[in-house]
């Protein structure tokens, strides 16, 4: 009797529906069928834990809290990570073709690339203005405003564009940040913040902004950035005002390789989806998280969020492995766990499962509730034993 082979899966990118999809599998019992052989592909060597990015600005979180290497993570998981860039994808082969010359052929692909700002569509946007995604940015950023802060400026003038969450957890953190020293204004096209948020959290950080002097620019349009001022046009009348920085929020692009893909998508560039997560044309290959135009079971589309990512790394493992062992596919049920924002320096606000808070209580459930979501058990001790050791350290010192 020949030995079976075992299965190899290729998942491109390690963000929340690559890494949680890559650890989900590595967990499942495989006594059926041999354990599959499973590669991760990143551009950086370290996950990042985005919804607590911010905190870096802030001092109140480390790197290695929020961005654990990929190594340490998957040590003792068997999945193997490779550190590139994706530069061609073949479908029908199942072959991944990376920019360092690295060739991976694989039975299961998994794509979970995530997407980018776009930065190409207002001028100087590229050049002049940062954006936040990625540690580099946070880095970049920091970097700046050191220079800022160690410079006699009186004041910081930061602009931030997008009134999303991104944006207003971004203005609320760097107003607490610069203290009296900053100028904040948020600027946004439309005619509110946090258009798809539910009202509570809308008027809190609204509330939050104006306490901190954040002044908001609604209806609103980034004409140009140049290397110290920012021109915005209100009404048809256009203004250029003067600006030491600028953090671009706005938008979402799928990356190069996925946009050059031959499948059925839509006109934002994401690839369409059955509810099982698996692309229409090819059933061996699974999309999930920022790429991917996803209905669920009962055929509404879901939006892409980290949450909806974390829930759909779930459904992709057991769908991959279901495949793998002769067992049912389940379509892709979303649970709206409400959503949580960080406003300032130990304040947030909170929505879901009938329950509305904010301020420090907000703060302390929002922290616990990401800890929870932390990718190992490993690192939630580590991370959560930090935190507790912090105060009582501080207050030693």
């Amino acid at each position: 009797m020949t030995q079976q082979q075992p299965s190899k899966i290729c998942i491109l990118g390690g963000g929340f529906g690559g890494l949680y999809t890559a650890l989900r599998l590595s967990q499942f019992p495989w006594s059926d069928v041999p354990q599959p052989e499973i590669v991760i592909v990143d551009k950086s060597d370290r996950f990042v834990f985005l919804p607590l990015l911010y905190e870096l600005l802030t001092g109140e979180l480390q790197t290695w809290e929020i961005a654990p290497p990929f190594v340490e993570l998957l040590q003792d998981t068997g999945v193997r990570f490779h550190q590139g860039v994706v530069s061609d994808i073949n479908l029908e082969q199942k072959r991944v073709q990376l920019q360092d010359g690295l060739e991976i052929n694989c039975d299961h692909l998994v794509l979970a690339l995530g997407g980018e700002t776009p930065t190409d569509f207002v001028p100087g946007v590229t050049s002049y203005a940062h954006t936040f995604r990625t540690i580099t940015d946070a880095y970049q950023i920091e970097e700046r405003l050191r220079l800022l802060t160690e410079s006699d400026a009186d004041k910081i003038r930061v602009a931030v564009v997008g009134g999303g969450y991104s944006g207003v957890e971004l203005a609320c953190k760097l107003a607490d940040r610069l203290g009296n020293r900053g100028r904040l204004r948020l600027v946004e096209m439309s005619d509110r913040i946090l258009r798809s948020s539910p009202d509570f959290n809308r008027e809190t950080a609204s509330k939050a902004l104006a306490a901190r002097g954040v002044f908001i620019d609604l209806e609103t349009r980034v004409e140009s950035i140049g290397k110290d001022d920012i021109t915005l046009e209100y009404k048809g009348s256009a203004d250029t005002i003067p600006v030491d920085l600028v953090i671009w929020t706005v938008g979402n692009k799928v990356s190069p390789a996925i946009a050059n893909l031959n499948c059925k998508g839509n006109q934002r560039g994401q690839i369409a989806i059955a509810p099982t997560l698996q692309l229409i044309e090819h059933p061996h290959i699974f999309a999930l998280g920022d790429i991917a135009e996803c209905r669920d079971a009962e055929g509404k589309e879901v939006p892409a969020t980290a949450q909806v990512a974390f829930q759909q790394a779930d459904y992709t493992a057991w769908n991959i492995w279901a495949t793998l062992t002769n067992r049912p596919l389940l379509p892709f049920r979303y649970e709206n766990l409400g959503e949580m924002m960080a406003l300032g320096i130990d304040n947030a606000t909170l929505t879901g499962l009938g329950i509305n808070l904010q301020g420090p209580l907000a703060s302390i459930a929002r922290r616990l509730t990401y800890l929870y979501r932390m990718p190992t058990l490993d690192h939630q001790l580590k991370v959560g034993f930090n935190w507790l050791a912090r105060p009582i350290m501080n207050l030693l010192h």
